[in-house]
């Protein structure tokens, strides 16, 4: 396998570095962990009204993004999130690429709350000057014991498998162990390795797994157990209401297309101060708001400014790209078309990703059905075109919904 070369730079946006896109600049905020204040959501709700398009967007890697920013914006902007908290690290602002199990230490499911570690890796990872060479697509996750992060193609992966240990996945590989209190250290010890690998075979990698033999050569590089095996896999988190061990509720609310109105924010605001204070970010363009006394309460709030609560309802599982007019490049108004079909297709377990171009920007890791717009109009569902998007879509989704029920 020969070293990669690349024909182009690193441009992952950041606060710092941001895109230009056809409506405009458009900043990514990292949210280590997804974990997000109830007073940080009011920085950037407001942030968007009075610099962007007004909406907070939800990414794959349970960050958020703010468009549409005009000339001039991206210097206030960086100001109000650095006095938010938001911007810790001007050096290592696009590193920050943590993902963690969204309802950890929340229910029975998650052997341990891995949402400290994930805190600690994000510092110990700001705290190394050379990881700000770290490419904007390296990826962590921290998967507490139940699998739903497995399917997220970390280059550095950790799942809690009991009391005590937890196994370390580099490029998607099992290679080894790692007790729970050393986690973080660990994966920013691989991080490192990572890159004197990449030095080493002259390589231009963005991911661990572009290397050759990376994960076993990264590996070499770290003093800890090998070890072989299968991690975990459960299904994404879906929408709805989740008792806690401690009787109070978390309730999943996703975010239609992942596009978060002010009066969305504004209500999802409310509703975590009534409880924990925070909202999570999740990598499935959903929401969590934790340590609620009264569950239906919150689901009234959210439901009525358009939040999805149910966990049959057709939107969940449903991503689209920027699509036009926002990205140059894309064949479609996608969203427009997203928003007229969704709510006429059964639901089903699969998700569905509406793509406007040959690049399919944000698609899931995960097996979905793909919406692709083709040149000349129209689209392609799973690669086949056809002449009636609407007749297309729900038949094959209620078949793959039946046969997995």
């Amino acid at each position: 396998m020969p070293p990669v070369e690349r024909v182009s730079t690193d441009r992952c946006p950041g606060v710092l570095a941001v895109h230009q896109a056809a409506d405009g600049g458009l900043a990514r905020v990292r949210l280590p962990g997804g974990l997000l204040t109830v007073e940080q959501l009011g920085v950037l709700a407001a942030a968007s009204a009075g610099l962007g398009d007004g909406n907070l967007e939800l990414t794959s890697r349970a960050n958020l993004q703010i468009r549409a920013l005009r000339p001039g914006a991206p210097r206030t902007l960086s100001d109000r999130l650095y006095a938010a908290g938001l911007l810790p690290s001007i050096t290592h602002e696009r590193v920050r690429n943590i993902l963690a199990s969204p309802l950890s230490g929340l229910d029975h499911n998650s052997l341990y709350d891995v949402l400290p570690a994930a805190a600690e890796l994000d510092r110990l990872l700001c705290d190394r000057p050379g990881l700000a060479e770290l490419p904007g697509r390296f990826l962590f996750a921290l998967d507490d014991g139940r699998g739903d992060l497995s399917s997220a193609r970390a280059d550095v992966a950790v799942q809690v498998v009991s009391s005590e240990l937890a196994l370390l996945a580099l490029g998607g590989v099992v290679c080894g162990q790692t007790t729970l209190a050393e986690m973080p250290a660990v994966m920013v010890t691989a991080a490192e390795a990572f890159l004197v690998e990449r030095a080493e075979q002259q390589s231009e990698a963005w991911r661990l797994a572009e290397l050759q033999d990376g994960p076993a050569r990264v590996l070499k590089r770290l003093d800890v157990h090998e070890s072989t095996g299968q991690l975990q896999r459960a299904a994404p988190l879906v929408a709805g209401r989740y008792q806690q061990p401690d009787g109070q509720w978390a309730v999943v609310a996703t975010v239609p297309l992942g596009s978060l109105r002010p009066e969305q924010a504004s209500a999802l605001a409310v509703v975590a101060a009534r409880g924990a204070g925070q909202v999570r970010v999740t990598p499935w363009r959903s929401v969590v708001v934790a340590s609620l006394a009264d569950a239906e309460d919150a689901v009234r709030r959210l439901q009525a400014v358009g939040l999805v609560v149910e966990p049959e309802s057709p939107w969940n599982g449903v991503t689209a790209c920027a699509g036009r007019p926002g990205c140059a490049k894309a064949l479609a108004d996608v969203r427009a078309d997203a928003w007229r079909l969704t709510p006429t297709m059964a639901p089903g377990h699969r998700a569905v990703h509406w793509s406007g171009c040959e690049r399919r920007c944000g698609r899931p890791n995960s097996d979905h059905l793909e919406v692709l717009a083709v040149s000349g109009g129209g689209y392609s569902v799973d690669g086949v075109p056809v002449d009636d998007l609407a007749s297309s879509l729900s038949p094959v989704r209620t078949a793959v919904r039946k046969a997995r029920s």
